[in-house]
């Protein structure tokens, strides 16, 4: 019996690696030929000597770019070219570029894997009108299966008219749980991060800019340190080349020295060694603008740790205000200030939030149960069609 052939498409190779390769492991094991189309970038030898068709399609991640035109034409040419059973799409650009060219190659079945709509409750009127127009016009038009994350997401579709009903399915949005339960401390790891053993750590997972929150995280840690200056932040994460904002790294820079927090921060890169590095934090923290379902947030929680987020779609989902975390406003430098300070001075109560949030990420934050929500979409669509 001839494999259904699937085609994954993200913008960047790092959205590949770091969300889809969950999902694509699940479909090759349960008898899927699984294929990707991204940005070229250095993971690719190693996806396809696992078994994975890799495709370098040059994907810009901004809305507003002349490069798409090449990139609708290269993803059509390859989509009539393989002949695909489903392509399913992600992230904003790449999915709206692959589900016209999807409808444009007649492929059998278009899925969209809504991560977090690009509109959102804080934009302007006249753009958050304009997006939702071009959702609306895709879902109706070149959708035929949306997942999504968020069950708010799956609201707004409904309200919006995004889609119909029968096609919107909210599969939620998990992690590995175990692998960040059964991390242990490593003292030796601290060291080598210049952590001293007295030094509280708040530490935070996430791109180098401004929407993620960043600026107001130092301007906190500033407020923290004035009470505790035996604190530190863990920084993980960086700037992407992709990346819109380009300025964000210079001006983080120049907050870091007028608040005088250079001895005070960590920053790491690019790390793989996620689970230990958490278990080097007594808080976490992600004060973002804008999210869909965070998966820095779950890890955090499946690590046993107290978080403080922004109250934002996504977060609000994931995190219980006053049970296993804080939801402060987003932008609020001085509230971000003092929800950190509260649990960094109160450790029983950081404890308690730190294991509800453990029990709440294994019993429905655990990235089995969003991919068995998704198989089940896959294999009755695949009955239907044979």
């Amino acid at each position: 019996m001839k494999k259904p052939k699937v085609l994954q498409v993200a913008a960047i190779e790092t959205t590949v690696q770091h969300l889809l390769y969950p999902l694509m492991e699940r479909l090759r094991q349960e008898g899927y030929e699984v294929h990707v189309a991204c940005s070229p970038g250095p993971r690719a030898p190693a996806l396809e000597r696992e078994g994975y068709r890799m495709h370098a399609v040059p994907i810009a991640r901004r809305l507003l770019a002349l490069s798409h035109f090449k990139a609708l034409w290269m993803l059509f040419a390859l989509m009539r070219k393989e002949r695909f059973d489903v392509v399913h799409a992600h992230t904003p650009a790449a999915a709206a570029l692959a589900r016209i060219a999807a409808k444009l190659a007649r492929v059998p079945h278009i899925f969209y894997t809504a991560h977090g709509f690009y509109f959102h409750d804080r934009m302007q009127p006249a753009p958050y009108r304009l997006i939702l127009w071009v959702e609306r016009w895709l879902g109706r038009c070149c959708t035929d299966q949306l997942f999504s994350q968020s069950r708010e997401d799956v609201q707004t579709a409904l309200r919006e008219r995004i889609v119909l009903p029968e096609r919107v399915h909210w599969i939620g949005n998990g992690v590995e749980t175990q692998c960040f339960v059964q991390a242990r401390a490593d003292e030796a790891l601290r060291r080598e991060l210049g952590i001293q053993s007295d030094e509280k750590v708040i530490g935070f997972i996430g791109r180098l800019v401004r929407e993620k929150g960043v600026v107001e995280l130092m301007q906190a840690l500033a407020q923290v340190r004035r009470v505790l200056p035996q604190t530190k932040l863990l920084v993980i994460g960086e700037a992407l080349q992709s990346d819109r904002d380009s300025r964000a790294k210079t001006d983080i820079a120049r907050l870091i020295r007028s608040l005088e927090l250079k001895d005070a921060i960590v920053f790491t890169g690019h790390r793989d060694d996620i689970p230990q590095l958490l278990k080097c934090m007594h808080i976490f923290a992600l004060p973002s603008h804008r999210e869909g379902m965070p998966r820095s947030i779950l890890e955090a929680m499946a690590a046993g740790l107290p978080v403080v987020v922004t109250d934002i779609r996504g977060c609000r989902e994931e995190v219980v205000d006053g049970l296993t975390g804080r939801l402060v406003p987003v932008g609020d430098a001085a509230a971000l200030g003092r929800a950190l300070l509260e649990l960094l001075q109160d450790p029983a109560k950081a404890r308690r939030m730190g294991q509800e949030g453990q029990r709440r990420a294994i019993e429905q934050f655990d990235e089995r149960l969003a991919l068995d929500r998704q198989m089940h979409v896959y294999h009755q669509q695949m009955q239907r069609s044979s």
